[in-house]
């Protein structure tokens, strides 16, 4: 019997459960051949990237594949550079190599933790600007058929944190590449949040990239000493009326018009309110700087994290009747489960 191997390096909450095995894979080939061999055994496989949107809430019984593959290709045309990146590049840096070569339009992006290939799942996004922006094409190994798939943009169903892959194909999708689609007309997005004194006629990407990473880093602790993964809450979307009931009750309410009767508003807002910064369960905390970010101040489970989640959706919900619902996934001993089970 194999040594059950740990997992609390490879998540960024930082979380101390085990998986029964592990495979790192460095190229395409690679990832394709080992999903397939899983697949076909009825292994219970998880896909890894950066670990940075992954609560364990148990160790893992089966095989946890980390996706280490990289390149990137650049081609382009009179219009547009499109990029194919493998799916294990780290998503920050293709933010920097692209500002490096002066291809613009991730800048907004920037800092976001994670890899590539996890990006179109979750499809990410940050201060205005969305992953299927500028999603070209999602390349894909469907696992039932063993067949590699390319999928445009419409096909993906991209919403708000939200995409085919976390539905219709969950489980059944393992994403090898990405191609991008940036414009070589660039025209800078500054009308959310902390960009919003940046003059879009004359500000640059990189201030659009110093801004952001100065922001996420004054209100984002480093998971490498304060375990977490970034948000853990989405920002709920409600009717207008909804959100014209709670404006006329709370002054203050943070929302952004969604442009079809619908406001998104800002979560982080909603914890704080609550008076929730710096609540606790056992050692998983509301940050104390960010109520929107879940932290592991040291030995924490996750159970208890799972636990504190729950403690914030319902006292939310208490106050204001809006329901938070979780960015991260929760995993169980053999895959994904719900928040409640």
């Amino acid at each position: 019997m194999s040594m059950p191997i740990s997992l609390t390096a490879l998540n960024t909450l930082g979380l101390n459960q085990h998986c029964a095995s592990l495979v790192e894979v460095t190229s395409k080939n690679e990832l394709i051949t080992r999903c397939i061999e899983l697949y076909q055994q009825q292994n219970p496989m998880l896909i890894l990237g950066g670990g940075s949107n992954l609560v364990f809430t148990d160790d893992f019984q089966g095989t946890v594949v980390k996706v280490s593959t990289t390149g990137i290709v650049i081609d382009q045309d009179d219009d547009f550079y499109y990029l194919t990146v493998q799916a294990g590049e780290n998503w920050h840096h293709l933010v920097e190599y692209c500002l490096s070569r002066e291809i613009y339009g991730l800048e907004n992006m920037a800092l976001i933790p994670g890899t590539v290939g996890a990006a179109p799942i979750q499809n990410i996004g940050a201060y205005g600007v969305e992953f299927n922006r500028f999603c070209h094409q999602i390349q894909f190994l469907q696992l039932d058929t063993g067949k590699l798939v390319h999928f445009d943009n419409d096909q993906c169903h991209f919403g708000y944190r939200e995409s085919i892959f976390k539905q219709q194909l969950k489980n059944l999708a393992v994403i090898t590449e990405v191609t991008l689609k940036l414009a070589k007309q660039w025209q800078a997005v500054t009308n959310y949040g902390p960009l919003q004194h940046l003059d879009p006629a004359t500000v640059t990407a990189r201030q659009i990239f110093d801004c952001v990473c100065h922001v996420r880093q004054s209100k984002l602790p480093d998971p490498k000493k304060l375990g977490n993964v970034g948000s853990f809450f989405k920002n709920p979307v409600v009717s207008k009326d909804v959100y014209n009931t709670l404006k006329t009750r709370y002054a203050a309410l943070v929302g952004y018009p969604q442009g079809d009767d619908h406001y998104k508003l800002a979560a982080g807002w909603l914890i704080e309110q609550a008076g929730l910064k710096g609540f606790n369960i056992g050692d998983a905390a509301v940050h104390q700087e960010q109520a929107l970010v879940l932290v592991n101040l040291g030995n924490a489970s996750g159970k208890e994290v799972c636990q504190l989640a729950l403690y914030v959706i319902q006292t939310v919900f208490n106050k204001f009747g809006v329901r938070l619902q979780p960015e991260p996934r929760i995993l169980g001993s053999a895959g994904e489960i719900d928040i409640n089970e």
